[in-house]
């Protein structure tokens, strides 16, 4: 009886040895970070955007909102931004609740900006703690975009394309 106790209490302190000593394989190498798109192809700004967005999302429950607005050389890019800068008019107007980011980039960092100041024009100040808005522009439109977005109280990301 007594031999198999000390065989058990032994086995019991070897098991935790021998899960310390176990090769875990390879480990995960995280991947540079895209450089932003010096033109205006929307291909190249998604996979630039697919790239940046995950790596601000620590804290964020949700999709995220992403508005990518079109280079101005794009066929009918009036249309297109109007149809943009509605949308996203919209969704902040509905209202975006903590644990969500909006994301907001383009070839045309002054456009960006002016779609983003448009959008919080009417939001009421502290409506939208925990939330993160994520710009992606030139550092000349960031203190723009930073004084329209701070009375609704989001966390401001910028990011220097």
């Amino acid at each position: 009886m007594h031999i198999i106790n000390r065989l058990l209490l032994a086995a019991c302190l070897a098991l935790p040895l021998a899960a310390c000593q176990k090769d875990e394989g390879p480990q995960q190498v995280e991947r540079a970070p895209l450089a932003a798109p010096a033109n205006g192809d929307s291909a190249q700004w998604r996979a630039y955007l697919q790239d940046l967005v995950p790596r601000h999302m620590e804290g964020i429950q949700n999709q995220p909102f992403i508005y990518l607005v079109p280079d101005d050389e794009t066929a009918d890019f009036e249309g297109l931004y109007e149809r943009l800068s509605e949308k996203a008019q919209n969704d902040v107007a509905r209202g975006i609740i903590r644990g969500n980011m909006l994301a907001y980039a383009g070839p045309d960092s002054n456009r960006v900006a002016d779609m983003v100041v448009t959008a919080f024009e009417s939001v009421p100040a502290g409506s939208m703690n925990g939330v993160r808005v994520l710009f992606v522009g030139d550092a000349a439109d960031s203190q723009r975009v930073q004084q329209a977005v701070a009375p609704a109280g989001v966390e401001y990301v910028f990011v220097e394309k």
